[in-house]
């Protein structure tokens, strides 16, 4: 073990607990020639009485409060902070690579790829660049992440408002605001996953009511982040007067599909059953389906003249491409309201409860809430997804930091029109809503109005990590151009 008091080497500050296997870590840390003091956070019982180890009884990693008192207690030029208090292995000159690559680059933060230990099972976890937009609280960075100590210390004296939960999210925002978190494409460590739930089971983490606290200080930091770097827009929005408009029909829903023989049927008969005072009519974008779901389409539009079915000329259109053949057709009403081919509505009022929204809250774009099911309709965990994070007078701006928006969703076709949907097939809802948000407001409706079955064929049920870095990719890329825009916006209006 080198001198402690050698300032170019590491602190790692880690958490623990009574089931840290902590000498298998000790070890990996010590080993490595470079780290000069741990910092060990959280049970006591566990915190070894050795020269190079100091303590933080009872302490909680994430909160603003421990992360000053560790600061304290660091005099090293770089700092090694552990997320996690399973143990990992240290790859061939690991943590010596990663100071290499900060002290070249004047990077605040270096982090990389890993390996990922299921079971017995190692394999590769690579993650993604970090950019402008990457303001997910869950963005994954793996476990371990260097900071280098005056950077973080600066940023640690900029942090004001105390949090228990958001206050590590807090500091990496601070940091990324004057420096480059880097992302070093190597493999350089392993680390134990526990956490073994498909990646559709994990999708509405950041929605579960368990985890309201959680979310609440999350979204104060975040819009912290924000006003620092001129991206937050106040309350204020562009006046819509739908008395103007001159279309046939009122409403339109509109249900993109390719290959959904199993579920178009209950699709459509969801829609035919809504009752309304207006006309309305069902747009059906057939995506060249190949299992039958063409057929039952024809079946159901040869008895019942509401239905539309669209056929597009193109062969290279994603959901998003779909949307637009929809909206752009001639008989697209003034409402153009989402229905997934696997998903029903919830009873006959809903279409009447979306366009009364629309009148009521004055908005560009309504958003409800859907009871999560299985094939068979019954009710799943999490249950109810509702969103009620968004607030009118911060929800666009804390749209910035969370995953989706919500569903389903509606808009006012002559906007839709006007911004048009990305051709991809997802996050293409997620960029519509951040644009609309920019300008307009957009109305919520927290009762369910559909049934959202989850079940193997979901397009998100199972994914590999590489498809979860390209879609986390595009959504960081979606926020970013979306951070640009308001940073221009607010920057004119000054």
């Amino acid at each position: 073990m080198k001198n402690p008091t050698i300032p170019d080497l590491i602190t790692c500050v880690l958490p623990v607990d009574r089931n840290a296997e902590i000498k298998k870590t000790l070890k990996a840390l010590r080993s490595s020639g470079v780290v000069a003091r741990i910092i060990l956070i959280g049970d006591p019982a566990v915190i070894p009485d050795a020269l190079d180890v100091v303590g933080i009884s009872n302490g909680n990693l994430f909160s603003t409060q421990t992360i000053r008192e560790f600061t304290q207690k660091i005099n090293t030029r770089y700092t090694l902070i552990c997320t996690k208090s399973l143990p990992f292995d240290l790859g061939q000159n690991a943590l010596s690579r990663m100071m290499q690559v900060s002290e070249a680059t004047s990077a605040g933060m270096v982090y990389s790829d890993f390996f990922e230990q299921i079971h017995e099972i190692v394999k590769p976890h690579p993650v993604i660049e970090y950019l402008d937009g990457s303001l997910r609280d869950d963005f994954d960075f793996g476990s371990l992440m260097l900071y280098r100590t005056d950077i973080m210390v600066a940023a640690v004296e900029k942090m004001d408002q105390l949090f228990e939960l958001a206050g590590l999210y807090d500091l990496r925002l601070k940091v990324s605001q004057q420096h480059k978190l880097i992302h070093l494409p190597e493999i350089l460590y392993t680390e134990l996953e526990l956490d073994t739930r498909k990646s559709g089971e994990k999708l509405f983490d950041y929605v579960d009511t368990r985890n309201r606290f959680k979310q609440i200080e999350m979204e104060q930091a975040c819009t912290l982040h924000l006003k620092a770097v001129g991206a937050w827009l106040p309350p204020i929005f562009r006046e819509l007067f739908f008395s103007d408009d001159d279309f046939e029909l009122e409403a339109s829903v509109i249900i993109p599909v390719r290959n959904r023989a199993k579920t178009i049927s209950d699709a459509i008969n969801s829609v035919l059953s809504q009752e309304t005072e207006f006309d309305f009519n069902l747009i059906i974008v057939d995506n060249h389906s190949t299992d039958g779901t063409t057929e039952l389409i024809r079946t159901f539009a040869e008895s019942d003249d509401r239905i539309i079915h669209v056929i597009p000329k193109r062969n290279d259109l994603g959901i998003g491409g779909c949307w637009n053949e929809a909206v752009n057709h001639a008989s697209c009403g003034k409402f153009a309201i989402q229905l997934d081919s696997d998903d029903l509505y919830i009873d006959n009022t809903v279409i009447k409860r979306i366009v009364d929204t629309f009148y009521e809250q004055r908005c560009a774009m309504v958003i409800g809430s859907y009871q999560m099911v299985n094939f068979n309709l019954e009710s799943i965990p999490p249950g109810l997804i509702d969103h009620k994070e968004w607030t009118p007078d911060n929800g666009r701006n804390n749209a910035l930091r969370i995953n989706g928006l919500g569903a389903p969703r509606a808009f006012y076709t002559p906007v839709l029109r006007e911004i048009q949907v990305p051709n991809v097939s997802y996050g293409e809802d997620y960029a519509v809503g951040l644009a609309i948000s920019r300008h307009f407001r957009i109305g919520r409706i927290y009762n369910p109005l559909y049934l959202c079955r989850r079940w193997d064929e979901n397009s998100d049920s199972s994914l590999d990590i590489a498809t979860m870095n390209a879609h986390n990719f595009y959504k960081d890329k979606v926020r970013t151009l979306e951070l640009w825009s308001r940073q221009k916006l607010v920057k004119d209006q000054q």
